[in-house]
């Protein structure tokens, strides 16, 4: 090949490598990787043996390439609380500072397996461990049959992503970008509100059924007709789910692509190339998710002790604290691209996570549930129902219009402190024993 072709063929190859990098990365991965640094390796490698070099080297890159790495001192702190019994509360604390980082990290780790394995067994990865700490939290409190605060903690992070992160980001968005247009595609919005109403409709009938039994409107063949179902809504949301999943990764992947994001000279990570081995993300992708069960199940153990302690329902603590400070790292994230004015990358974090909890984890609850022999439906109450269900409506037709002000962001943090204080000031006592 001569050096004419050559020089025209390098560029089409560097764009088209450029493109197939980017066709397995998602707005999760943007918005965490807003929160990792670049590692300083100049001491790792004095270090004379090469084996030990590279466990060195993969160990700093895992525990270190985050700006949340000071939070990692917690995870030690609570296992420590745990054994030497300095009281439930510490521990429920700990715990819950302790996920912050693992949250992040399991991000990254799955990030890096999707470099291997493609954009779409990378963007099934990332649907299935997006909200693994949630998944392992209901998990833990299935099995103890805390069946309040699986559907409260469940429920507390579709509203924190509907209002707090997207409220959150628009609000400090719209006053960082003064005087500038800030749109995004209301494509990309409209398929997942859809998918919400879609869910919460889904955990409204139980909801009717039951009120319309009670009112003498309706009969039923058994008691336990709400739970047949909540199980079979549940298997519809979850062939919905599937459903979204082809659509976003294969017949139109177009429309879930994040914006480009220029560098500004921070010291950000590259993330066109693999940090990890195949093998060694595996691993600590292991390590990680076997870690987060444990701070969730201290959690969930610790739940009722920090309730009784700080005086709050455990309706409240599962809707309000476990949401935002499980959820923490992937929302510092939505709010920086906000600030950028990167708001596809934004909706993408907080839609799809909503997303992801209403129509994948719920239903997924509902049947792991049912194999346990624990009888959760998808009946969430009047107050919770009809919260969820107008967190959706207001934050549909705020985002109609295909752009944003600080103004939007405003009326949604408004809706979510209204919500907040009316859990905060409940104290019903739930059919399992929770407040």
């Amino acid at each position: 090949m001569d050096s004419s072709a050559v020089a025209v063929a390098a560029p089409l190859l560097e764009a088209g490598g450029k493109e197939m990098r980017h066709l397995g990365r998602t707005a999760h991965n943007m918005s965490s990787s807003s929160l990792r640094k670049k590692s300083d390796t100049s001491l790792v490698r004095k270090v004379p043996c090469a084996a030990l070099r590279g466990f060195l080297s993969t160990l700093q890159e895992v525990l270190f390439g985050t700006k949340l790495f000071v939070l990692f001192p917690a995870v030690l702190l609570a296992v420590v609380a745990r054994y030497m019994r300095f009281g439930q509360v510490w521990l429920f604390v700990l715990s819950l500072i302790g996920l912050i980082p693992l949250a992040e990290r399991l991000s990254f780790l799955t990030e890096q397996i999707a470099f291997y394995t493609g954009p779409t067994v990378g963007g099934l990865l990332n649907a299935t461990f997006g909200n693994v700490t949630e998944v392992i939290i209901a998990l833990f409190a299935l099995r103890e049959g805390k069946i309040t605060v699986v559907k409260c903690s469940l429920l507390g992070s579709i509203l924190s992503n509907l209002l707090l992160v997207l409220g959150t980001s628009l609000f400090f968005g719209g006053l960082a970008n003064l005087g500038v247009e800030q749109p995004y595609d209301r494509k990309q919005a409209d398929v997942s509100t859809g998918l919400l109403i879609l869910g919460v409709l889904c955990q409204s009938m139980p909801l009717m059924l039951r009120y319309a039994v009670s009112a003498g409107e309706h009969a039923v063949n058994s008691d336990d007709s709400g739970l047949v179902l909540s199980r079979a809504c549940s298997v519809l949301m979850i062939l919905a789910y599937g459903a979204y999943l082809y659509f976003q990764l294969k017949t139109h992947r177009q429309l879930f692509e994040p914006q480009e994001v220029e560098d500004d000279g921070d010291d950000l990570v590259s993330e066109d190339e693999a940090v990890l081995g195949f093998t060694s993300a595996m691993v600590w992708l292991a390590v990680m998710t076997v870690i987060t069960a444990l701070l969730s199940e201290y959690v969930v153990s610790t739940i009722e002790a920090a309730s009784e302690s700080w005086e709050l329902s455990v309706s409240f603590i599962s809707i309000i604290l476990i949401p935002i400070v499980g959820n923490a790292a992937e929302h510092a994230g939505a709010i920086i691209f906000a600030f950028k004015n990167k708001l596809d990358i934004t909706l993408g974090v907080s839609l799809g996570s909503a997303t992801q909890i209403s129509m994948f984890v719920v239903p997924l609850s509902v049947l792991v549930a049912w194999v346990m022999g624990v009888p959760m439906d998808l009946d969430f109450n009047l107050l919770e129902t009809g919260s969820l269900f107008l967190a959706i409506l207001v934050t549909s037709f705020t985002l109609q219009d295909g752009s944003s002000h600080y103004l939007k962001g405003l009326l949604l943090l408004l809706c979510y402190a209204v919500i907040g204080v009316c859990f905060f000031v409940l104290r019903r006592r739930s059919a399992d024993g929770s407040n």
